[in-house]
């Protein structure tokens, strides 16, 4: 299989993942990855290194913190220092590295693998963890209606072989990405209850919940913890800052180390300061989604003539000061299985005119809805001029992200909806990222409703096919999945978007501290393993 990405290049932007109830949209920051662990060593410019609080400014909320089911850009961002999986993921390179896993899966034959695990892991409250957790934990993961659950579907099941080894079977013979997609299940006690979960989840990593609340997440270092990545620092605080004013003002006066979702008016600013800034392309987009139940929405020509009537480049000026990029692909430039698709949609409203013609369409009223992303509101003022331009008359309806998808998956009526997504926080192989808007799940059964289509079932079909190639053969037929994603326009990314994020790494804050060991190049929510403060 080709490498899912250009060696040393991270652009994972993590803009919401709009799935389930969660939804919860923005940028990601930069992490510190799986890399070799180096305390001990002595900071590159002098100082005193670790002992002290990484604080970090958060864009995001959530009340959801359960392993099993949020995917929320703060809870997954946090769970990574608490809750371990067999493997974890560096996320600038999607490199795989081990967690509670002791070693590589031992292949028994095509579709079974064993799994040893880490001798003498434990959970932060001192209970010993077993197959029986591992076990229980897939089961959370793969439950019915999860969101999940098309990104584990190649794998069939995990059981127990002993106490500390676990026997993993596939659907996909000599499956290539098992230990990226057992990266997903992230172990917790099988004792534990879904409220516990929710609220402060119990795990083996290297830091363990102190406080969680509407303000503040603070980690401690995991005294139970025998694994490659200990805490280096006496406490890892993040401060809830969804107001970006707040947020910058943070990282400005040094309260904050590292700030995430850092707004184009605020670059220049921050780099004024001393912050170290960094912008990478990322998968993160604002979609455009058709209700396919709908006339004239049912048709595709339609919904190209729809995609055509943008203007990308006003959108990308007005609501990113140039920090977005028109899609050519349903993967972004930066990945190593782009490949251009088959229709390239830019601002051209003659052929968008033709296009409705040609379906009989001649416009009328619609609902536009968006969720209360602020980047996705500037947008739809754009998308609703430009659907005048094709005699559409379109009232936008701007809710929560919740509300917006409550009021989706509950049959309410509406046309199109402009929203926040980006899967990648999972893993950056096409299928997965295909299988979170396009698999057999509530994107495609009660959101689009396109599932029953022929066309859908030729698209899955493909997607499945290409699981079981590999090199050149599976590229062609994850390209063919390209153009007709691209083709169908049933939900197609309208900008995918950069990430910047800023951070005092090269140089320390008013106070003489810096954060050394942070990667700064954007990837999904705030990792900072192997990460350590240095007071200068």
């Amino acid at each position: 299989m080709r490498d899912l990405l250009n060696k040393g290049l991270s652009r994972r932007s993590f803009i919401g993942l709009a799935g389930g109830t969660a939804a919860v949209a923005g940028l990601g920051l930069a992490g510190c990855g799986g890399g070799g662990n180096d305390e001990g060593s002595a900071p590159a410019e002098g100082g005193t290194k670790g002992g002290g609080v990484i604080t970090a400014g958060s864009a995001y909320t959530t009340t959801n913190f359960d392993p099993s089911s949020t995917s929320s850009a703060l809870a997954c961002g946090t769970n990574w220092h608490v809750v371990e999986g067999l493997y974890g993921l560096d996320f600038h390179d999607y490199s795989v590295f081990n967690e509670l896993a002791a070693g590589d899966p031992e292949q028994v034959d095509d579709t079974t693998f064993d799994i040893a695990i880490r001798k003498d892991a434990k959970f932060s409250d001192g209970t010993p963890v077993t197959a029986d957790d591992v076990v229980e934990s897939f089961k959370r993961a793969n439950a019915e209606g999860n969101i999940y659950v098309p990104m584990l579907a190649p794998i069939a099941d995990v059981v127990k072989k002993d106490d500390a080894t676990v026997t993993v079977t596939t659907t996909v013979p000599n499956f290539s990405l098992l230990k990226e997609r057992l990266a997903i299940v992230r172990v917790v006690p099988a004792s534990s209850t879904k409220e516990d979960m929710t609220a402060k989840p119990l795990g083996s990593g290297p830091w363990m919940y102190e406080t969680i609340n509407d303000s503040i997440v603070e980690m401690v270092p995991n005294p139970e913890y025998n694994g490659d990545h200990p805490a280096l620092d006496e406490k890892l605080h993040y401060d809830i800052l969804v107001d970006p004013t707040a947020r910058v003002q943070a990282q400005q006066e040094g309260t904050t180390l590292v700030m995430e979702m850092v707004t184009a008016d605020a670059v220049e600013q921050l780099e004024a300061a001393g912050c170290q800034m960094d912008t990478v392309d990322g998968f993160g987009t604002r979609f455009m989604l058709f209700n396919t139940q709908k006339a004239p929405w049912n048709d595709a020509k339609a919904r190209q003539a729809v995609m055509y009537a943008l203007d990308y480049d006003k959108m990308i000026e007005n609501a990113f000061a140039g920090l977005a990029t028109a899609p050519t692909c349903y993967l972004p430039k930066s990945y190593t299985n782009y490949n251009e698709a088959s229709v390239v949609y830019k601002h051209d409203v003659d052929k968008a005119k033709k296009l409705l013609e040609e379906a009989g369409v001649t416009g009328g009223s619609i609902k536009l809805l968006t969720t209360d992303n602020e980047q996705v509101k500037s947008m739809s003022v754009q998308v609703q001029q430009d659907l005048k331009e094709l005699g559409f008359d379109a009232e936008i309806v701007t809710r929560t992200t919740a509300d917006t998808y409550a009021d989706i998956d509950g049959g309410g009526d509406f046309d199109l909806l402009l929203a926040p997504g980006d899967p990648s926080c999972f893993g950056a192989d096409p299928d997965l990222l295909m299988n979170w808007w396009y698999g057999d799940n509530a994107w495609m059964k009660v959101r689009a409703r396109w599932s029953e289509s022929a066309e859908w079932k030729e698209l899955t079909a493909l997607m499945a096919s290409a699981l079981e190639q590999t090199g050149d053969e599976q590229q062609k037929t994850w390209n063919k999945c390209f153009d007709m994603i691209a083709e169908q326009a049933v939900l197609y990314p309208v900008l995918q978007v950069k990430t910047v994020t800023a951070s005092w790494r090269d140089t320390p804050n008013g106070d003489g501290v810096r954060i050394d060991g942070f990667k700064g190049i954007g990837t999904t929510g705030m990792s900072f393993i192997d990460c350590a403060t240095v007071s200068e």
